[in-house]
């Protein structure tokens, strides 16, 4: 047998591309901690702290190591990682409403912020598993997760009665790209920083020098955020309609939630509301009384059926109608509303809310669970509140007319009364009367704040929110905090109501136009996806 003798010697070490220093893998502690880490530091762009910078960064890491996950399996639990990091840190304020009544509720407490933190970190690993597939490779799987989870995002406002918050896209609702949601509403936000964080990975090939990709691909994404940036300049630089003559008073009574319903205190913060409902308006605004006044939800302590023998005195006192948060009765149901306390000393029009609070204001199967005592913890009375008819326009005497929100109404943009859902008159503003003393102090105030304004840029249409505890703020129809009361203060904004725009894109058309795209795009990937997936083997 005749051949080349073997040498013995070793073969010397594959060149590598110019520019790509060897790595050793992280051990699986380290690697566990990193994503979670990356995630945490993705929420670093939600209110109140905004630093879109670090969400950009976080997510464009996150995005390369789930993209260069060798298995489905992988990616899930990279995503699932990162996503629990994000949402735990996002959410943290989630704890607070147990620790209302903390003798009672308050182990529960960290239970619920690790199934918040794992449930949304779902929202990003079923993608990651489902897509994983699709990509040829790295840069490839990451663009594929970028769309999974601007899709994510959409469908986290609709699965299981919807839980819009802290998405992606929030992270610009106080700057100027934020203003892209009159076209593309919060679903086009979230897109927009997909694709930033996705474009730092769009020029890498194994063949060309890591750092130089990063390069080409950071300024990709640089240049679409500064394009983002640029229109929205332009449609702030838009004048606004003149104000309305109206002026409307928001009345904060900073109502403590564990004193609010106590005997000793309820009578306080009844008397604080009348108290500033009689201050005179501003001088500044002409003075006199307001053409009307807001209370935020749940503001008095008796119900709507309740309410006869203390008519005369809010009426007297506002010497304007007065729009009340206020709990009712019918039957065995009960309903948290906003009714009209008119300035003749009489009950006006009332909304109901429809769009109620999982186990905050009803139970899943709630006349199963009251058997065993179990019922919705925000409910004063009953078991829990019962669902509203929807959507209303209200038109009340001197006011343009007005949609009325309460609370945890006003992130879902799929709520808004705008077509097709709503035929109707379109509302000249929009109404939140809220409780955010539930949310604690730390973010989930200013993050709801933001929601209110995303509503206001997205419509076109101005926003006034009275807040039990803050933050009470007016906002104009691009989404603008002209004035506000600070947190954890009592006190009354007095504000000419903003004039409203024109019908935006997305009032119009909604999110059908951007998702008509994304579904373009996801069957894109599903076409030209490798062989090897294609053939099943």
């Amino acid at each position: 047998m005749s051949g080349r003798p073997h040498d013995p010697r070793p073969l010397p070490p594959a060149p590598r591309a110019r520019g790509v220093l060897p790595s050793r893998p992280l051990p699986a502690p380290a690697r566990l901690a990193l994503d979670v880490g990356l995630g945490v530091a993705a929420a670093l762009g939600q209110a109140p702290w905004g630093l879109w910078p670090v969400t950009l960064i976080a997510l464009a890491a996150l995005l390369w190591r789930i993209g260069g996950a060798p298995s489905a399996r992988a990616a899930f639990l990279r995503a699932l990682a990162g996503g629990a990091g994000h949402f735990a840190l996002a959410l943290f304020w989630i704890t607070q409403p147990f620790l209302v009544e903390a003798e009672i509720y308050g182990w529960m407490a960290p239970f619920a912020l690790v199934l918040m933190a794992l449930g949304g970190g779902l929202f990003w690993a079923i993608p990651a598993a489902a897509l994983h597939p699709l990509g040829h490779d790295r840069r490839t799987r990451a663009l594929a997760l970028a769309l999974g989870l601007v899709l994510s995002d959409w469908l986290r406002g609709w699965i299981f009665t919807g839980f819009p918050w802290a998405l992606s896209g929030h992270i610009w609702i106080d700057t100027p790209a934020g203003q892209l949601a009159a076209w593309g509403g919060a679903l086009g936000l979230s897109a927009l920083t997909l694709a930033a964080a996705a474009l730092p990975a769009w020029g890498w090939t194994p063949a060309r020098p890591r750092w130089r990709a990063w390069v080409r691909g950071t300024t990709l994404a640089a240049m679409l955020v500064a394009a983002a940036w640029v229109a929205g300049l332009a449609r702030l630089a838009q004048p606004l309609p003149p104000d309305h003559s109206a002026v409307i008073r928001l009345v904060q009574p900073n109502a403590d939630q564990t004193l609010k319903w106590t005997p000793e205190w309820a009578p306080v913060f009844y008397a604080r509301l009348l108290e500033l409902s009689a201050l005179p308006v501003d001088p500044r605004l002409g003075g006199g009384r307001p053409a009307a006044v807001v209370w935020p939800e749940t503001s008095v302590p008796f119900l709507l059926n309740e309410a006869d023998p203390f008519l005369p005195e809010i009426a007297a006192a506002a010497g304007a109608p007065v729009l009340a948060g206020i709990q009712r009765g019918d039957g065995a149901r009960w309903y948290n509303s906003l009714a009209e306390f008119t300035a003749e000393g009489s009950i006006g029009p009332v909304y109901d809310k429809f769009h109620l609070v999982p186990f905050g204001e009803y139970i899943p199967w709630g006349d199963a669970l009251a058997r065993f005592g179990v019922s919705a913890f925000a409910a004063q009375a009953g078991n829990g509140y019962a669902r509203g008819t929807g959507p209303t326009v209200l038109t009340l005497a001197g006011l343009p007319p007005v949609q009325p929100m309460i609370c945890y109404e006003t992130i879902f943009e799929r709520d808004l009364a705008r077509p097709p859902r709503w035929a109707g008159e379109r509302p000249a503003w929009l109404l939140q009367v809220t409780n955010d003393a539930w949310f604690g102090s730390w973010s989930g105030p200013y993050q709801h704040l933001a929601q209110a304004r995303l509503r206001a840029i997205q419509t076109g249409l101005p926003l006034l929110r009275a807040a039990n505890t803050g933050v009470s703020a007016v906002i104009d129809a691009q989404g603008r905090v002209r004035d506000r009361l600070a947190l954890n203060g009592a006190g009354v904004l007095d504000a000419r109501l903003p004039g409203a725009l024109p019908p935006t894109l997305w009032w119009r058309w909604g999110d059908a136009p951007l998702l008509a795209l994304l579904g373009l795009a996801l069957a894109g990937l599903i076409a030209r996806r490798p062989r090897r997936a294609r053939s099943g083997r």
